[in-house]
């Protein structure tokens, strides 16, 4: 049985609210069973560890919680963010442009190297 669990969101928009929720849920709900939980923000999913951006999406029109406040509950239960390297090209983002929730930046390489690894399952969105 795996003991690591990794999301990659990559072709999750975020302008699209409602596709934002099942990922960082499941992701919750896996640090929660004691997984250990990495998600990973590709594409233009990386807009999700900008600061200012996050705070402004909402999974449901109407909610009074944003998408940054789903963010933080996962991380405090134990889920690592990251944001893909070539995000800070696209979106013009330093390292000092990140959320604090965002545990760093990972490449291409470093994803491979984790997915290939036999303990380890992955979900994509």
């Amino acid at each position: 049985m795996a003991d690591k669990l990794i999301i990659i969101m990559a072709n999750t928009d975020p302008r699209n609210g409602e596709e934002l929720g099942a990922p960082i849920f499941q992701a919750s709900v896996a640090a929660a069973m004691d997984y250990e939980v990495e998600v990973i923000c590709t594409a233009t999913a990386g807009r999700l560890m900008k600061k200012g951006e996050a705070e402004k999406m909402f999974v449901k029109p109407g909610s009074p919680k944003s998408v940054l406040s789903f963010i933080q509950d996962a991380h405090e239960a134990g889920v690592k963010f990251f944001c893909c390297s070539p995000n800070l090209d696209l979106f013009d983002m330093t390292k000092e442009d990140l959320i604090p929730e965002c545990s760093g930046i990972v490449g291409g390489a470093y994803l491979i190297e984790e997915i290939m690894e036999e303990d380890v399952k992955v979900l994509t969105y």
